[in-house]
């Protein structure tokens, strides 16, 4: 099994910190906002990760955060006028609520940033000890990054490339442009905790170094989050926790792609976020999931409008088979293990889902063939199907049940009265043999946007 690294830029051959264990962390939402699509996929593929992981027979200790206090929780709280304590814990519940409805299962070990101030501050402490930071007349703590020689070594850009666009905060107190705050004094009116250096809060670096090492350990082997936070993120937890401990700090940094809205990166600033909340009440769950697993998880997925809807189609179709399958032969229970050892190759290859879901139309039109001709191993593949591709989140749902949601979500339609009377027109032109007369009317609905799929005993009308 081999998985990108993204520390040493290749494709490395898995083997954890200990044998049969794996230590495994990944940045989650900081509370200033509801969930939108891109940290629904995020929190997707570490889940997937996780469940692969454990398919492999490893023992997984899964554990996620939630930044619950930073300055844009603030600033969301003075607009707000709810405390920043209280927002934020608001806006975890709804982000669980709608988690659980996308179908992501909880890590192993939930964090926050509130419940481990005791941990950051102990964290600073010993930096400051070891000369690796340093406290400022205002209060704030300081990383010296000119004590860690290795700095740059995730994102591959050195210090002054690195200062290019960031901002610098408090410049005339820092030794250097890029020394990042570890704690922050408080100003009037903000949340903050008592501290070796007055009353303040974490910044949002020294958050996941402390927590980690709270949970794990000095070492982990599996580092995620989203491709943005290569820097200055996790270029800063690297610095931090190996000047602290000396150890390499993660075996294996993985990162997910970003979402981007018809090419434009998807931003509250462009007002094209795609609430996950929203999308939920549009799509099943299991619809949205394939979307994105169309696409291999380091790669950007670029959101066009026919994303979703081309996704429901596809696993609609995928239902209509398992429904007349189970329907005909019932539910298999052996399954078919050529079915399972082709996913795993494709897993096996730094979590190719991509690749996985691009062998179910060739499994579906194999068990659409046995079901033509009567063959009841069609209901052993639906039975391997089920249970393999479910570790993706997928045709877990009663056939019916899906595909009943899926009718519910559809949006109603309001067909015109003209292009209802063409489409009748049409349709007495066909039954009449007149081919020439329903040629021309299908023409005609076709220019005003609209479509007619004719079956056994009628037609539909479809808009385009």
């Amino acid at each position: 099994m081999k998985i990108y690294n993204s520390l040493t830029r290749r494709k490395e051959e898995f083997s954890p910190l200990e044998e049969g264990k794996v230590k495994m962390y990944a940045c989650g939402i900081t509370v200033s906002g509801e969930a939108h699509i891109g940290h629904g996929f995020q929190a997707l593929i570490y889940d997937i990760m996780r469940k692969y992981l454990q398919k492999k027979g490893y023992a997984v200790k899964y554990a996620r955060n939630y930044t619950d206090v930073d300055d844009k929780i603030i600033a969301r709280s003075k607009e707000t006028g709810i405390p920043a304590d209280k927002y934020a814990e608001m806006m975890i519940a709804e982000t669980d609520k709608v988690m659980r409805e996308f179908g992501v299962d909880d890590p192993d070990v939930w964090l926050k940033a509130t419940e481990n101030i005791g941990n950051i501050i102990d964290f600073i402490q010993k930096l400051i000890e070891g000369g690796h930071a340093y406290p400022v007349p205002s209060g704030d703590v300081y990383f010296d990054v000119s004590a860690f020689p290795a700095y740059g070594c995730l994102s591959n850009r050195s210090v002054e490339d690195m200062l290019d666009g960031v901002r610098v905060e408090n410049a005339d107190d820092k030794k250097n442009p890029a020394d990042f705050a570890l704690w922050k004094a408080a100003k009037p009116g903000e949340i903050s905790w008592e501290s070796p250096w007055g009353r303040g809060r974490p910044g949002w670096h020294i958050e996941c170094s402390a927590m980690n090492r709270a949970a794990f350990g000095d070492q982990i082997d599996i580092h995620g989050g989203g491709r943005d936070l290569i820097f200055p993120h996790h270029e800063n937890e690297i610095a931090q926790t190996e000047s602290l401990t000396g150890k390499r700090f993660a075996k294996y940094w993985t990162h997910n792609g970003l979402i981007k809205v018809n090419g434009q990166k998807m931003s509250k600033s462009l007002g094209n976020s795609l609430l996950l909340e929203e999308l939920l009440k549009k799509y099943t769950n299991e619809a949205i999931k394939f979307a994105l697993l169309q696409t291999n998880y380091r790669n950007d997925i670029n959101v066009t409008d026919g994303l979703f809807p081309e996704a429901e189609k596809h696993l609609t179709e995928f239902y209509k088979v398992i429904a007349a399958v189970e329907g005909r032969f019932g539910k298999g229970g052996a399954g078919d293990r050529d079915i399972d050892a082709a996913f795993d190759k494709c897993m096996d290859d730094d979590f190719n889902t991509a690749l996985a879901l691009a062998e179910l139309f060739g499994i579906f039109k194999g068990i659409s063939a046995k079901l033509a001709s009567g063959d009841a191993s069609a209901a052993e593949d639906v039975y391997q199907v089920r249970k393999t591709y479910s570790l993706l989140g997928l045709f877990k749902k009663d056939a019916a049940e899906y595909l009943a949601e899926v009718a519910a979500k559809a949006p109603v339609v309001e067909i015109p009265a003209e292009v209802k009377s063409l489409a009748e027109e049409r349709w007495q032109a066909k039954k009449a043999k007149n081919w020439a007369d329903a040629d021309r009317l299908r023409s005609e609905i076709d220019k005003l946007g609209y479509t007619v799929k004719d079956g056994k005993d009628g037609y539909e009308i479809i808009k385009k």
